[in-house]
């Protein structure tokens, strides 16, 4: 059986090379407690990425939300806690709303009318890396 070639495969991966894949966190209380953010560019020359958020609170539940698509340029998911295990995503016009609680999904707000304490941005560094910036404090990276 014939072994693919090297040359047929290094282009494919230098495809790929360039495409953002990755989580940033924000722990609310503990690892048992938690908002996870997945950026993913499925090919390097799309200017969008589909955006995820997994709300965990072990062991009660874990649930993943898919929220749509997002552009690339100026990525930023702001982070409002919006009342008791309530939580606010907004990116520019596009909310979202979770209650940790029973993890599920609730109305969200407007964008101008998101309310609530900031907690911080969710963003891509220098290096194309997601990051959690807490309000107030330099990134932290998850």
């Amino acid at each position: 059986m014939r072994k693919p070639s090297f040359l047929l495969i290094a282009p494919l991966a230098t495809l790929l090379a360039g495409c953002v894949n990755d989580t940033a966190s924000y722990r609310i209380a503990g690892s048992d407690h938690s908002l996870t953010v997945r950026v993913v560019q499925d090919v390097f020359w799309s200017k969008q990425a589909s955006l995820r958020l997994t709300a965990t609170r072990l062991p009660e539940c874990q649930r993943q939300f898919a929220l749509g698509e997002v552009a690339l340029a100026g990525l930023e998911v702001e982070l409002f806690e919006s009342g008791p295990n309530v939580y606010t995503l907004r990116a520019g016009e596009d909310t979202w709303q979770v209650e940790t609680a029973s993890c599920s999904e609730r109305d969200a707000p407007e964008a101008d009318a998101v309310g609530g304490q900031a907690l911080g941005v969710f963003h891509l560094d220098a290096q194309g890396k997601l990051v959690f910036e807490a309000a107030g404090t330099a990134a932290v990276e998850t």
